[in-house]
């Protein structure tokens, strides 16, 4: 795929932010991995990577959303929001979908007096995009893109450029065989596709003012949280460390993951913890 080159770190930041996650997930940048957390504002040449049962919302400048789905990896690049005075704004994103499932969707977020220009490659499949909804998938046997709203001008290698306009329609690239005519989608397999890049109700989701978070150590001891938080992170979780004063004048050190949207999310993700071994895990407010 070719990017259209980088843009000044302040300018980039800016452009694609997270506003919800589902742990474990990380972020890959600069030869580090720390934990994908809400409000996290996203870089060139960041990795995202999600794990089992893990869901990423990502919010665009103009108000569109990148989704991502469990086991996946997205790659960003040409992150640019282009609010030079006189000129029309523009923000541009390369996404390099590595494996797993993605959408592109807009109205989410609102509308914002913007134009986009955002390319997705998807494996071997290549997307232009400037005003619609897609959703597509990465994996060892095929690529996958389903046009749901608008247009979008696709290249493979085998098929060349050409343009999708028809609403929920697909085009398949088998790994092993000649890529398939695009064709319609049915709306239950658009409807199960869709499950896979959305952070369900309850599911452990983290958004951005979420108010319930997750104890899962209190100690006096400050090495005692410091390990108890890397090793968190570690696992995907957005830990915190939160010293609380004690009337003795002593220090409390509580490790928690916070921002989870319900006490539902926050439920969920006790459960998560324990299974990681973490069985002193509790819902807090």
């Amino acid at each position: 795929m070719m990017f259209l080159g980088l843009a000044s770190a302040a300018t980039a930041a800016s452009t694609l932010t997270v506003e919800g996650v589902v742990s474990p997930a990380w972020v890959e940048r600069s030869g580090a991995r720390m934990p994908l957390a809400v409000g996290m504002q996203l870089n060139d040449r960041d990795r995202i990577v999600t794990g089992p049962g893990s869901r990423a919302l990502l919010r665009m400048a103009e108000g569109s959303a990148v989704k991502l789905g469990e086991n996946a990896a997205l790659v960003v690049d040409n992150l640019t929001d282009n609010l030079s005075a006189g000129a029309a704004r523009l923000v541009t994103a390369s996404l390099d979908v590595v494996r797993g499932a993605f959408r592109f969707t807009t109205g989410i977020f609102g509308k914002h007096a913007a134009g986009r220009d955002v390319k997705v490659r998807i494996s071997t499949v290549t997307a232009g995009i400037r005003g619609t909804d897609l959703w597509g998938r990465s994996d060892d046997r095929r690529d996958v893109v389903c046009l749901i709203e608008g247009s979008i001008s696709v290249s493979h290698a085998q098929m060349g450029e050409f343009t999708m306009a028809e609403p929920l329609s697909f085009f398949v690239a088998p790994r092993q065989e000649k890529p398939l005519p695009v064709a319609g989608v049915d709306p239950k397999q658009l409807k199960e596709w869709s499950t896979e890049t959305e952070i369900q109700a309850g599911g452990g989701g983290a958004r951005r003012g979420g108010r319930y978070h997750v104890t899962t150590s209190v100690s006096v001891e400050q090495k005692t949280a410091l390990a108890a938080y890397h090793a968190l992170r570690a696992a995907g979780y957005p830990a915190v460390v939160r010293p609380l004063k004690k009337d003795d004048g002593s220090v409390e050190y509580r490790v928690a993951v916070p921002n989870l949207a319900t006490p539902q999310d926050a439920a969920t993700t006790v459960g998560k913890l324990r299974a990681l071994g973490m069985a002193e895990a509790a819902v807090a407010r």
